[in-house]
């Protein structure tokens, strides 16, 4: 996290999960940063993020991505991924930071 900070990043997280299951999900793996509740999916429809029927029970869930927003609201980076269990590793995520405030 004080990598991130140290190059103006805020991380933040979208979920589809209630307030409360984010809430629990944070504790537990010890997340500090803003993890926002999205349960009728409507930013994640913005982003054109939404896994129809990916979920457990055949719930719709957010796709895999990772963004960086720049303060106007621009869209500067994306990693996006079909499967669930692959994510962009943090030092991906700090290098793109890094070449972007750069620029």
């Amino acid at each position: 996290m004080q990598a991130f900070e140290k190059l103006g990043v805020n991380p933040v997280a979208i979920s589809v999960d209630s307030p409360s299951e984010s809430q629990d999900l944070c504790r537990k793996a010890g997340y500090t940063y803003t993890f926002l509740s999205d349960p009728t999916t409507e930013v994640i429809r913005r982003y054109d993020l939404l896994h129809k029927g990916a979920g457990v029970k055949g719930h719709d869930i957010a796709r895999p991505a990772e963004f960086l927003i720049d303060s106007s609201g621009t869209i500067r980076w994306i990693n996006l991924t079909d499967d669930l269990r692959v994510r962009a590793r943090p030092d991906q995520m700090l290098q793109a930071a890094s070449a972007l405030a750069s620029q």
